[in-house]
């Protein structure tokens, strides 16, 4: 479990400087910089995909020469240089590039960074690893937020203040993770890769085609945030409902790895995927301040219940050979649908209201729901 602990620090220190900034971007854009709900999604949208599509190639080079961690070194990097463009950000462009390529680095380093995980520790106790990484990183990602709270209600709005000091959790995940040991079972397998989608169990098929049609209505986090600020909430009043999202998924990852071993991960993904789809119909339907503070909180749970238990799921039923390559690539098909997903809820909060984007992200998670109750 050492791995697994040394890169859940890495991922404590980098969440605590990428959530330092993530929920204040969208108050930035369009509060300081002028931008609208489209252009946050279009933001969004391009660097979340970014971030995916080269998933399953950093995947595939990591199986292919058997390392691991100088990919996850060179992604959490870029992300610590991302947060710098956010700093000298005078218009929406620079957020642009910031965001881009903070997500840039979260392309190379994460199927590299879950794959040395899934080779740490035996099948019987992944979903336990994956629990605990996400639990620290999450951890992570509750400090970050109440920083980001603290500086942004003493300094009184000064978001620039904020950007900078997130540089520095940044650096020293990168310094952590240098201590991580490469696995000795890559050396047998990593000269001859080649992948096919033929290759794959049925099972793996099936679910990653579920799982990316969802991803159309999966639109960014920060559309939430954005809900909260529409219904009345102040900027700070909207970190604390992000605060409460984040406390909640913590709380609940590391039990719902564990519980993912003892009574398989379908029942979790199922469970996850409906209440998704509940609580987006949630933000939708209901409009005043007091509902926000439980649709967060079950927004949170389902975070639990999937995000830990699908890596599992997939690190699982992947063949050893082409583990970091189906890894990645699960991610980039959930990724592609990002950019779509965003600027849709864009377009239809612009066009038809702020309920609009998340009555169709509502209804295509209780598909996905039923989708995996199917094939699984």
């Amino acid at each position: 479990m050492f791995n697994v602990i040394i890169l859940g620090l890495t991922s404590l220190l980098t969440d605590i400087s990428t959530e330092m900034v993530y929920p204040l971007i969208p108050l930035y854009l369009t509060s300081k910089l002028g931008a609208s709900p489209a252009i946050v999604g279009f933001i969004e949208g391009v660097a979340e995909s970014v971030a995916s599509l080269l998933k399953v190639f950093s995947g595939y080079i990591s199986d292919r020469v058997g390392k691991r961690k100088p990919l996850a070194i060179m992604g959490y990097s870029f992300s610590t240089v991302g947060k710098a463009f956010l700093y000298f950000a005078s218009s929406w462009g620079w957020v642009f590039w910031g965001r881009t390529l903070d997500r840039f680095g979260k392309g190379i380093r994460t199927a590299p960074r879950d794959a040395l995980i899934a080779e740490t520790v035996d099948n019987k106790n992944i979903g336990r690893a994956y629990g605990l990484h996400r639990a620290l990183d999450t951890l992570g990602a509750t400090i970050g937020i109440i920083l980001a709270y603290y500086f942004i209600t003493t300094y009184k709005g000064d978001y620039k203040l904020v950007f900078l000091l997130s540089i520095i959790p940044a650096l020293l995940g990168v310094m952590v993770l240098f201590f991580a040991r490469e696995s000795s079972k890559r050396k047998e397998t990593s000269k001859r890769i080649s992948f096919s989608w033929g290759v794959l169990d049925k099972r793996l098929q099936l679910f990653l085609i579920v799982i990316f049609i969802f991803a159309l209505g999966n639109s960014s986090n920060q559309f939430l945030l954005l809900r909260a600020k529409n219904v009345g909430f102040n900027d700070a009043d909207v970190i604390l409902l992000y605060l409460l999202y984040n406390v909640v998924y913590m709380v609940f990852s590391y039990p719902a790895g564990r519980l993912s071993d003892r009574i398989g991960r379908k029942k979790l993904l199922i469970l996850g995927y409906l209440f998704y789809g509940l609580v987006y119909l949630g933000f939708g339907w209901f409009g005043f301040k007091s509902a926000m503070w439980w649709l967060f909180s079950v927004y949170g749970l389902y975070m639990a219940l999937t995000e830990g238990v699908e890596k599992a799921l997939v690190a699982e039923i992947s063949p050893d050979h082409l583990r970091g390559t189906v890894i990645g690539l699960h991610a980039t098909l959930t990724g592609i649908g990002l950019l779509p997903a965003s600027f849709i809820a864009g377009l239809l909060w612009d066009t038809f209201g702020a309920s609009a984007p998340f009555y169709f992200g509502g209804i295509l998670g209780i598909l996905a729901s039923i989708g995996l109750l199917i094939v699984l």
